[in-house]
């Protein structure tokens, strides 16, 4: 995209009770257990749901007992999916669990300290909002979580757990200026269908935009000419994993950028960290918003390239959009001084052999709802821009702020 001049840019969210997120979010879970009584084990565990089955299948090596079954209606409570009548009941699916062990033929790749397989991970940081996320995607996130928020909190209790929001930002030379339309679709019961029966009724949508639209965007940002669609196609009673199946990993953008940056084509979920398409990610979200919040650049893509079994990346390249203050070339060089991409060293750096994941399943890997996490640390920017100085001494460098 060239972010140059007038554009437009949209990105989608979806919530926890959306039947790809339930996916993500029992796969995340699988993996934590495993960690928590283990945290060498190694997993690669996916999920498919549909009408009244949960199916998980994968491989894993480790010394942990999991209770598969118990785990997985376990999520499925804590999203709401607790009554027949939202489409899917914890209690009464069944849940068919095909775990099996990983092959040692990628093992002994992973066992020397290399790469859990090839691939190419992006990171990317921006300074449109005070996470270094792109606008679109961090609104869209916003009005998903408002959407549990208020559901679980009985302030809008006819709705179901199943959403999804869209919010396109129109831009001028590079920065925002106003949210050009908003589309939120929200499952919720019967109740608050006007008279046909087919549509939700005036009086929900507007409970819908006082209670989750209007809290999570600026006020600034809305306008006349600004649109908001809230359940466009009439109703959303039927939702969840009865409207549609769920597999883990099919929402890789929401879990990412929101379409701003490229995606090296590996999920996260249900992946252990010496999976390079996780950790790998991680570690380049970290370089590339230590870049940007070190003054070095406004706009920051951060690409590592691995071979299966080798520890060190065969590629890293930085590419500042046309805003760094120094060279893609002198930025390699700069963060290869401070982060350590072999997987061990991620491993390390992150803290990452821990149960830290099913709290990323849902609402986006970066940003807001991972602040907190390692990888969304800004820790290291003040030396990234003194060795930057120090080495290139570029006056725009020296006299750069940290942002």
């Amino acid at each position: 995209m060239d972010r140059r001049g007038h554009f437009f840019a949209s990105s989608e969210s979806v919530t926890e009770g959306h039947p790809d997120k339930v996916c993500d979010q029992i796969s995340d879970a699988f993996l934590d257990e495993i960690l928590r009584q283990d945290p060498n084990g190694r997993v690669a565990c996916e999920t498919y749901i549909t009408r009244g089955l949960v199916v998980i299948g994968g491989e894993t090596t480790s010394r942990a007992v999991v209770d598969a079954d118990a785990l997985a209606r376990g999520v499925l409570r804590d999203i709401g999916y607790t009554d027949i009548s939202r489409g899917f009941s914890c209690d009464t699916c069944a849940v068919i669990c095909t775990i099996g062990r990983q092959s040692p033929d990628i093992a002994q790749g992973v066992n020397a300290g290399g790469a859990g397989d090839q691939g190419l991970m992006v990171g990317y940081a921006c300074r449109e909002t005070e996470e270094l996320m792109p606008l679109p995607i961090a609104l869209a996130h916003r009005l998903t979580g408002r959407l549990a928020e208020v559901r679980k909190q009985n302030i809008l209790p006819y709705l179901g757990p199943d959403g999804k929001a869209q919010v396109t930002v129109e831009y001028l030379n590079g920065r925002p200026l106003r949210i050009s339309n908003v589309v939120v679709s929200a499952q919720h019961s019967e109740s608050v269908l006007d008279s046909s029966g087919k549509r939700l009724s005036a009086k929900a949508r507007r409970e819908i935009t006082e209670a989750v639209i209007r809290p999570s965007l600026n006020p600034r940002m809305l306008d006349e000419r600004t649109e908001i669609f809230i359940n466009p196609t009439g109703k959303f009673v039927i939702g969840g994993p009865q409207s549609d199946t769920g597999m883990t990993g099919r929402k890789i953008i929401v879990d990412t950028y929101g379409g701003r940056a490229p995606h090296g084509g590996g999920a996260f979920s249900g992946k252990d960290p010496t999976k390079v398409d996780r950790s790998g990610a991680y570690m380049a979200r970290l370089a590339a918003k230590n870049i940007v919040a070190a003054g070095l650049a406004a706009e920051c893509t951060v690409e590592i390239a691995y071979a299966i079994g080798v520890a060190e990346p065969v590629g890293l390249y930085v590419d500042t959009h046309g805003t760094g203050l120094i060279g893609p070339d002198q930025l390699v060089t700069s963060v290869r001084n401070f982060f350590d991409f072999t997987p061990q060293g991620i491993i390390k750096k992150l803290g990452l052999r821990r149960p830290v994941y099913r709290a990323t399943a849902a609402y986006g890997h970066f940003g807001a709802n991972t602040a907190g996490l390692p990888w969304e640390s800004i820790e290291l920017a003040p030396k990234l821009r003194e060795y930057a100085a120090k080495s290139f001494r570029g006056k725009a460098v020296t006299t750069c702020k940290i942002t």
